[in-house]
């Protein structure tokens, strides 16, 4: 495994990190105990939830990933051993079974992470990140979106204060952002640098081959302030894994299961898929080789945030972190991108 570290921390931390999104849902208990030992034993030791996971959000199943986490840190003492990240879900008017009011007041900040700790079983987060913005904005990446004026009233300096108190009192080591536009990323990081308020530390954004927009405005703020990306989507929802190459139906695939993630089923990803896919072959290299290794050797990314529904799939995606990519194989990946730029936003 390779290792770096949590910008302006001392935490140690795996360039890969296991997503658990699908434990409780794709996953069951059992199999997501034994994920959590397989990338434990391979030098893994970041893990990354939310409170609202599993996936899709749904009142039954509501919280399920955090609560198998917990199990497993009771079963076997191994809390100490795992950087530990997880997330605060912003507005959505579906998700109103999670608390009164889904937002990031003071009150609804200190019962989500309250409700978070007690599933996880443990007494702090290591990161505790906002899930996505409360303001609207173009946080998901939608094209054609058109820019408006909110009743979203700045909160910004008042949620780092929030946060602030449950550092001091030792519940949160470190704060993040996930879902964030370049404006929104250094909001925060203004209210720190003019009020002496928690810095961002990480931002968890998606980013993949079929997705490279991270690189239009954030990583150029994550360079210059030293925030880093947690890289989420590595794989375009199993897309770059190649097993949709040939027009393949997997009923229990999450592009299957999610249809809300059209953006991945779209004609330019698929052909942006099969040139990657032929990038690889000319170079000895399987297309999820190619797709994690690209992602894990970029300079702004801490790590990379991989999710398995099997041990196969989690077995290839860590043995990735021993590839590298020639500057042959880099200059092709760039020469995709001009012709079908970001398919997959």
């Amino acid at each position: 495994m390779k290792y770096t570290t949590i910008p302006n921390t001392e935490i140690k931390v795996s360039k890969i990190c296991l997503g658990t999104m699908t434990f409780g849902e794709q996953n069951t208990e059992a199999e997501g105990h034994a994920q959590m030992e397989y990338a434990l034993e391979q030098g893994v030791n970041f893990f990354d939830t939310a409170e609202m996971y599993s996936v899709p959000g749904r009142q039954e199943t509501y919280g399920s990933t955090e609560r198998i986490i917990g199990t497993w840190f009771k079963k076997t003492g191994n809390r100490d051993q795992v950087v530990l990240a997880t997330k605060i879900a912003g507005p959505n008017p579906a998700f109103t079974y999670m608390r009164e009011k889904v937002d990031f007041s003071p009150a609804s900040i200190q019962y989500a992470l309250d409700h978070s700790l007690q599933r996880l079983q443990t007494d702090y987060v290591d990161i505790y990140q906002l899930h996505w913005p409360e303001r609207k904005a173009n946080f998901f990446g939608q094209r054609g979106f058109k820019a408006q004026d909110d009743a979203w009233e700045d909160n910004i300096h008042e949620v780092l204060t929030t946060l602030e108190g449950f550092v001091k009192q030792g519940k949160i080591k470190h704060i993040g952002l996930s879902n964030e536009t370049p404006w929104g990323l250094m909001r925060f990081l203004e209210e720190h640098k003019y009020h002496n308020l928690p810095k961002i530390k990480t931002v968890q954004n998606p980013y993949s081959l079929l997705n490279r927009s991270f690189e239009v405005g954030n990583a150029e703020v994550c360079l210059r302030e030293n925030v880093g990306l947690l890289a989420y989507s590595p794989m375009a929802f199993g897309l770059l894994s190649g097993k949709f190459l040939n027009g393949q139906h997997h009923p229990k695939s999450r592009l299957a299961l999610f249809p809300q993630m059209a953006r991945y089923s779209s004609p330019q990803s698929a052909e942006a898929t099969r040139l990657y896919n032929d990038i690889a072959q000319q170079h000895g290299l399987t297309l999820t080789q190619l797709a994690l290794a690209f992602i894990e050797e970029q300079p702004f990314v801490t790590s990379t945030i991989i999710g398995a529904t099997t041990m196969e799939q989690l077995k290839e995606n860590i043995a990735t972190i021993q590839v590298r990519l020639s500057d042959e194989v880099l200059k092709a990946i760039d020469g995709i991108q001009a012709i079908i730029p970001d398919p997959a936003p």
